[in-house]
């Protein structure tokens, strides 16, 4: 887990990291929203709809911002104040994704950042973008 401070932070700094979809976070998800939804709850009904296979929750894939500001940019000493997201291409289950955020803007007199975020699957598709808004609790 990282630790920044706002002094630490600048434009253009970088975190990443990847994590799978797995079956066990899509039911963990479930067991948490109740969200029963047969897109991503039936194979046969997301592939009647058009799509291979059941499709992860948009939420769920959204979530991994929480975990890109609260334990690498800034990491300990975030506060998550705004986030804002579209989602590009659908999250399948089994897909591993590569959560990437980069600092845009610091405002230390505010003590907070503005990070780019944008999430890829493993074949290099962009399936999410979006904005993070975090205040940096500095110790």
């Amino acid at each position: 887990m990282n630790a920044y401070k706002i002094s630490d932070l600048s434009a253009g700094m970088e975190e990443h990291f990847q994590v799978t979809v797995s079956e066990e976070r899509m039911e963990q998800f479930y067991s948490l929203t109740g969200d029963g939804n047969p897109l991503h709850r039936e194979d046969a009904f997301a592939k009647e709809k058009g799509f291979p296979g059941r499709v992860v929750y948009g939420m769920l894939t959204a979530s991994m911002i929480s975990t890109l500001g609260g334990m690498y940019l800034p990491g300990k000493n975030c506060i998550i104040q705004e986030v804002e997201v579209k989602f590009a291409k659908p999250v399948l289950v089994g897909d591993v994704l590569t959560v990437s955020g980069k600092v845009c803007e610091v405002y230390e007199e505010l003590k907070c950042l503005m990070i780019r975020v944008e999430i890829y699957n493993q074949k290099g598709d962009k399936v999410l973008r979006g904005r993070l808004k975090a205040g940096v609790l500095d110790e």
